[in-house]
């Protein structure tokens, strides 16, 4: 053999798949950056983009190449795109799991890649959508959820229906927040399910494909919407009891729907603030957020309409069971705020469980918190006492 093609065929056996990998992310590094990606850099760590379903390999490259000077959305789409060409790949005979695996990343791409926009343009309808379809062709293939759509008397609701492993024992709704929707937290409805939970991953209102889809924004209204969920869970399997769990500031819109109906008998709040309307236009892309939830660019009718989300008001199911999850290194929500709603809360059934090094959502301990929310909406559901939460 010729060393020519001896070297040939080595290069036939060995295929390298390139990465820009992991960069530095110095101060000196990131000054040269644009704003956005600067900010896309700050607000969206590892853990956090990991938390929304982004894969970790996925997340570090994706930083990386926003570091090498790229914008945010366009590296987070050629990554989607790289992630269907695996799709397209995969073999016909054993490649569903594979097909599966890289539908729902390439969603979860998409879905960051619009993190950053400010407003509903069309290209970020467009985006949205997609990641909708993809992740809808996975849940197809997989067999184990299914997109819903809930009627309100108005614009519908959108929603993702994980059933339960085995023999249901209760319901339960999941809303994210002001950025992280529905589809972001399936890892709380898989959690759910896995212990006998029904789960129901909604866009609420001024969310997701609610809001991209059906121009269905938070207006002073949005109880009834919450209402009209609760009633699709209730009428599935009725007297059936039923969890509200919130992440982010949607903690704050599951206490507010606890305490005035009595069908919720558990309520987790991860993330929360007493009083959402508190927070100040010095928030900057948060706050800016906050308002084209509400379908406006007027950040006064804004502010009115998020002064209707009354976490700590008492209202007929006073009492319900609550439980707060707490990052005890949440730049977002501080201790004080967390004790704040804790103890406001109108109930004497209530506890809060804080992880020390805790991000905000405690996406840095996503599997314990997942378990530990899980476990106790289960307990709680089925008239059992908090279990036992081990330090």
């Amino acid at each position: 053999m010729s060393p020519q093609h001896g070297v040939a065929e080595d290069r036939a056996l060995i295929v390298t798949r390139d990465f820009v990998g992991s960069r530095a992310e110095t101060g000196d590094v990131t000054s040269r950056l644009s704003a956005e990606s600067r900010a896309g850099l700050r607000q969206f760590s590892l853990e956090r983009m990991t938390g929304y379903g982004v894969d970790y390999a996925d997340a570090v490259e994706l930083r990386a190449r926003v570091v090498e000077g790229q914008d945010w959305c366009s590296a987070a789409t050629e990554l989607a795109d790289v992630c269907l060409r695996r799709v397209n790949g995969a073999s016909d005979a054993a490649g569903t799991p594979t097909r599966i695996a890289y539908l729902r990343r390439a969603s979860a791409l998409l879905r960051m890649s619009q993190m950053m926009m400010l407003s509903d343009t069309p290209e970020r309808r467009a985006i949205f959508a997609r990641a909708g379809v993809l992740y809808a062709q996975a849940a197809e293939l997989s067999d184990d959820r299914e997109r819903v759509t809930i009627e309100t008397g108005r614009d519908p609701l959108v929603g993702w229906l994980v059933p339960a492993v085995g023999t249901a024992v209760g319901s339960a709704v999941v809303i994210g927040g002001v950025e992280g929707w529905g589809m972001d937290f399936d890892s709380v409805g898989e959690a759910l399910a896995e212990r006998g939970v029904d789960a129901l991953l909604l866009d609420g209102p001024g969310q997701g494909e609610t809001r991209f889809t059906h121009k269905h924004y938070l207006t002073a209204q949005w109880r009834d919407a919450y209402e009209r969920a609760v009633d699709f869970l209730d009428g599935r399997s009725p007297g059936r009891p039923i969890g509200f769990i919130g992440n982010s500031m949607g903690g704050s819109f599951a206490m507010a729907v606890a305490g005035r109906d009595p069908r919720i008998r558990a309520c987790v709040d991860n993330g929360g603030i007493h009083a959402p309307w508190l927070v100040p236009p010095t928030m900057g892309t948060f706050f800016s957020k906050m308002v084209a939830a509400c379908g406006t660019e007027d950040a006064d009718r804004a502010v009115e309409v998020w002064k209707t989300v009354t976490p700590i008001a008492d209202g007929p199911n006073a009492g319900y069971p609550l439980l707060v999850v707490q990052g005890g290194e949440d730049p977002m929500i501080s201790m004080d705020l967390a004790q704040i709603l804790l103890q406001g809360a109108p109930t004497d059934d209530k506890q809060m469980v804080v992880f020390s090094d805790g991000n905000h959502c405690v996406y840095n301990h996503k599997n314990d918190r997942d378990a530990l929310i899980a476990d106790w909406t289960r307990a709680r559901l089925c008239g059992l006492p908090s279990p036992e939460i081990a330090n």
